[in-house]
């Protein structure tokens, strides 16, 4: 990365390295969807759910704010997640003219089996690394973090 007039420019190592992440952070995600119980849930299904595991109940505007997606995207995604007996449904406490939506007991056992499954596969894998790996490991967490946090 260089920088002329005081922007930061891009050159081809950059490029590479960001190919080589999005490439190597995607097959490790394949991987590891793989290992999980789910029951044939989308992405970003098992986000919307995940979500409103860890925060409660949200407005499915809420829910779409948090996920990054247009709400009535999320309704659809919320409709496929009810039919299922996800995610339950109700009249928001405060405005009768909103719902808020929460997950199911069921999901929330799915979402913890989810969980339970893949930490416990990463972790068979983390097992054959090297004291030096894992620490890089450990250091790379909160760049990714920060990555995820970018505007862009």
């Amino acid at each position: 990365m260089s920088y002329r007039g005081g922007v930061k420019t891009l050159g081809a190592a950059d490029l590479e390295l960001a190919h080589a992440v999005r490439i190597a952070l995607m097959r490790l995600v394949r991987k590891m969807r793989r290992h999980g119980n789910d029951a044939a849930l989308s992405l970003t299904q098992l986000s919307a759910l995940a979500t409103l595991d860890r925060h409660g109940a949200l407005t499915p505007r809420e829910l779409a704010e948090h996920e990054q997606v247009q709400p009535p995207s999320m309704t659809k995604v919320l409709a496929a997640l009810e039919e299922r007996g996800l995610v339950e449904v109700a009249a928001h406490p405060q405005d009768g003219r909103q719902k808020i939506v929460a997950v199911t007991v069921a999901a929330h056992d799915m979402l913890e089996a989810e969980r339970r499954a893949r930490d416990e596969w990463l972790a068979r894998r983390m097992a054959g690394l090297t004291a030096a790996e894992i620490a890089t490991l450990r250091a790379a967490v909160p760049v990714v973090e920060k990555l995820l946090r970018g505007d862009s």
